[in-house]
């Protein structure tokens, strides 16, 4: 009997939660490709369409959860899957849209790196984690930390900024100038978001 594995195989064996899954990842490549239209041409719009594309990476999100235990399928491909879309659309492509919105400057760079750190170690955690946390009921009844796509705030505010011009030069809040270097004070919300993320701080699951 020929026990090679079939091409794809890995493809077929995705249970339907897992192309949410995708989906919300998708979503997070569509807004670092429209932060980089920006970058290249200018049109906020495309600002605009990368803020929007961060809640249809959540509403994929939230749907393959809901699938996943309609269902009564889930793995731990999901579960990786899960993190590493999260990783995208909720960490680095909110940093990508705070510096297209002009957080250029080298602390500014600083903070929107310690953030999408703070996002990826929130979720090692978690994985690490969600079985002790569950208490083996198969349910976790906590999280430790803020979830990473509580970074949807930043967003919104981000879209607001780039609907309203409040970007590059005329981002809220001005710039303040620190040995040489750039320094955008909104990008501090970006620094108390990751903290959140690492904290110890219990927040129920809804």
């Amino acid at each position: 009997m020929d026990n090679k594995p079939k091409p794809f195989s890995m493809i077929r064996e995705f249970h339907l939660a897992d192309w949410f899954t995708l989906g919300n990842a998708c979503a997070g490549m569509g807004a670092l490709f429209s932060v980089m239209s920006f970058l290249r041409g200018g049109d906020t719009r495309h600002l605009q369409y990368a803020c929007a594309l961060i809640p249809l990476a959540l509403a994929f999100d939230v749907l393959d959860g809901r699938i996943a235990r309609w269902r009564q399928k889930s793995s731990a491909l999901g579960r990786e899957l899960d993190s590493l879309a999260d990783v995208i659309s909720f960490g680095v492509a909110p940093a990508a849209i705070a510096y297209g919105c002009g957080m250029q400057g080298l602390y500014d760079r600083i903070v929107l790196v310690f953030f999408v750190a703070c996002g990826v170690s929130r979720l090692a955690r978690y994985n690490v984690t969600a079985e002790k946390l569950s208490g083996g009921t198969g349910k976790v009844a906590y999280f430790e930390g803020t979830p990473i796509p509580t970074s949807m705030l930043l967003v919104a505010v981000l879209w607001v900024a780039a609907a309203q011009g409040a970007i590059g030069e005329a981002l809220w809040g001005g710039v303040w100038w620190l040995g040489g270097f750039r320094l955008h004070p909104l990008v501090l919300l970006f620094a108390v978001s990751g903290s959140l993320m690492v904290s110890r701080i219990r927040i129920p699951k809804l």
